[in-house]
């Protein structure tokens, strides 16, 4: 199964009116065809209501946590967007650009 799969699958444990999972792995250094290593997550929820970013944030680790963890995890970074209804405006946070591995600038 599809790592993009498996994390849809993960969270359907919570009641999610809105979800949008970009890979972002081809913007990222040493791109493979086909990898899913690096991806967005747009998510809006009831569950999230009366929480902050940081318990919001652990929500979601909780669901995905087998995915994430270094020994076995998949997913090398997972940029976490997470709204209540009445904060969300449709609209996705660009990523900035990744300046790791290959792509990492030289400072002179």
């Amino acid at each position: 199964m599809k790592v993009a799969d498996q994390i849809k699958q993960r969270l359907q444990s919570l009641p999610v009116t809105h979800l949008e999972l970009i890979n972002e792995s081809n913007q990222h250094g040493g791109y493979q065809p086909g990898a899913e290593t690096h991806f967005k997550l747009v998510a809006v929820s009831p569950a999230f209501e009366g929480l902050r970013r940081v318990a919001r944030h652990q929500k979601v680790y909780a669901e995905l946590s087998e995915l994430l963890t270094s020994g076995g995890g998949q997913v090398h970074a997972l940029a976490l967007h997470l709204y209540t209804a009445s904060e969300f405006n449709d609209q996705s946070p660009a990523s900035p650009n990744c300046l790791g591995g290959s792509k990492q600038e030289q400072v002179s």
